[in-house]
């Protein structure tokens, strides 16, 4: 009899076992010293829960909205690369799972099953989240297909124009597929369920990317591509003509800084993701549950707010429930704007 899975650490356990070695450190890992990224984690240690006693708890529940969608409780999926690397069509899995729990998918431009796979696949609308890329062309057409395919919401990740180094990843020479180096098959020897699931799918590229991007012809061709297409001049401009070209509900992540926020919320963002990328970018920058009651305080009642401890997970709306806040947890201002309820998250990389 199989033993039953408890915890996140389980699954962690698991992943680690079926999953080539370049997979899972790419997604149990940060940049640089990887400070941020433990913090992510750590920093939610000290928050505690209030209890209270005698109350009636019949009708609890964690039912709320999130930018208008009704969702069964205050979480999202967020948006994590290479997911269909770490199981064989791994976006497809994971979108029907959200959709089945009734809360919100996010699929990454850097995802392996493109957008119109999880559109074929679901029922409902999901998220997508889009990277700014120099072609402004391969840009506008994700838009379009993210419209196409009846997505409810798009997530503009404003923190990745430069990439943040991931020691792991260039240690174990990361790629999708993975190369045919000797380390590299004799990991994969030891993974037979990973390779067997993997043979029988035919997603194992960037597949919002290729087939759709100028002069992307094969994987040398695609990661050349995709090195040199994240745009370092992002600006405000920049979201404003996003903004404008999806004409749908705009969620901004990346969001920090208290002059960010205001930046974010005076764009006309719908809602705001504190988030430091997982601790995969800037290492030394605070973690994401650290900053949101600073954003808290500083954003119009406009936007709603979300964090986690790795990208997200926090939801902009007011759980019904029978419990109130620990006043060891964070301090929130006296605002109009709705309030949130903080949540660990179900992935880490962003």
């Amino acid at each position: 009899m199989a033993r039953p899975i408890t915890s996140i650490a389980d699954l962690r356990a698991i992943a680690k076992r079926r999953v080539p070695r370049m997979f899972y450190d790419y997604c149990d890992s940060g940049s640089w010293t990887e400070s941020t990224y433990r913090e992510n984690e750590s920093d939610f240690v000290p928050i505690k829960l209030r209890q209270r006693v005698a109350v009636d708890m019949r009708n609890r529940t964690l039912e709320t909205t999130m930018v208008g969608e009704k969702v069964s409780m205050p979480v999202a999926i967020a948006p994590t690369g290479l997911t269909g690397m770490q199981h064989a069509d791994g976006e497809i899995h994971a979108a029907r799972a959200a959709e089945k729990a009734g809360i919100p998918f996010t699929l990454s431009t850097m995802s392996i099953c493109s957008i119109e796979d999880i559109a074929e696949n679901t029922s409902k609308p999901f998220w997508f989240q889009l990277y700014v890329m120099r072609d402004r062309e391969f840009v506008m057409n994700l838009i379009r297909r993210a419209k196409a395919a009846n997505c409810s919401a798009l997530v503009l990740t404003l923190d990745l124009q430069i990439l943040g180094q991931r020691h792991k990843d260039v240690i174990n020479g990361l790629s999708t597929p993975p190369r045919m180096t000797i380390p590299n098959i004799i990991n994969l020897a030891t993974k037979p369920r990973w390779c067997f699931n993997m043979l029988r799918t035919n997603r194992r590229t960037f597949r919002n990317i290729a087939g759709h991007a100028k002069g992307v012809t094969d994987l040398r061709s695609l990661s050349s591509w995709t090195a040199e297409q994240f745009d370092p001049a992002l600006s405000w401009d920049d979201v404003k003509w996003i903004k404008d070209q999806w004409g749908g509900k705009l969620i901004l992540k990346g969001i920090l800084d208290p002059e960010d926020a205001e930046k974010a919320v005076a764009s006309g963002a719908d809602a705001l993701i504190v988030s430091n990328h997982g601790g995969r970018q800037l290492d030394g920058a605070v973690s994401s549950i650290s900053a949101l009651p600073t954003r808290r305080c500083q954003r119009s009642s406009r936007a709603s707010a979300t964090a986690s401890r790795s990208s997200w997970m926090a939801a902009s709306a007011r759980a019904r429930t029978s419990s109130r806040p620990s006043p060891t947890a964070p301090k929130a201002c006296s605002s109009a704007a709705p309030s949130f309820t903080a949540l660990a998250p179900a992935a880490r990389p962003a």
